[in-house]
């Protein structure tokens, strides 16, 4: 099976794109919504592009945290952030937020894997299969699961 770099999934929610952006754009509210986010410490108020946080997260009994920052923040059409880990790219993550109609709207969350090439790449996957237990080759359909338990809980909690 050949690695995948890039997954996404998309829900339909009940609800306005404006109440949706809002439910996924401030970080503090990850916790509700991802099946591994169990805190977040974020610095700042305002959710705009540079702000920063760190999430920590938990697969079983393994637990780790990433630094990430805001790169786009878009009312009622996109949020999306870059994860490090020790100073190095993982990941970037986002949301697409599009009004379809009818007071729905469709939420698409992606996440794209940064740790391509060089060294420092293959060291931040093996301390990333160290920490979370799930070896990079597989992390892809890891996420695409979390990504539709996420996406669910968010369309009950914003629909709901």
């Amino acid at each position: 099976m050949e690695r995948e770099w890039v997954v996404e999934e998309s829900v339909a929610i009940g609800a306005d794109s404006r109440e949706v952006y809002a439910a996924v754009a401030d970080p503090r509210r990850m916790r509700e919504w991802s099946p591994e986010v169990f805190a977040v410490w974020v610095r700042g108020r305002a959710v705009v592009p540079g702000l920063r946080f760190v999430g920590f997260n938990r697969i079983g009994w393994r637990l780790w945290f990433t630094s990430c920052r805001v790169t786009a923040a878009v009312p009622g059409q996109a949020f999306a952030f870059r994860v490090s880990s020790f100073g190095m790219p993982v990941a970037l993550w986002g949301y697409r937020v599009e009004d379809i109609g009818g007071g729905s709207t469709r939420l698409t969350e992606y996440w794209e894997d940064l740790r391509r090439g060089g060294r420092g790449a293959a060291f931040v996957s093996v301390l990333g299969r160290l920490f979370t237990g799930v070896p990079a080759a597989h992390r892809a359909e890891v996420n695409r699961a979390g990504m539709r338990a996420t996406l669910d809980r968010i369309r009950t909690g914003v629909a709901g």
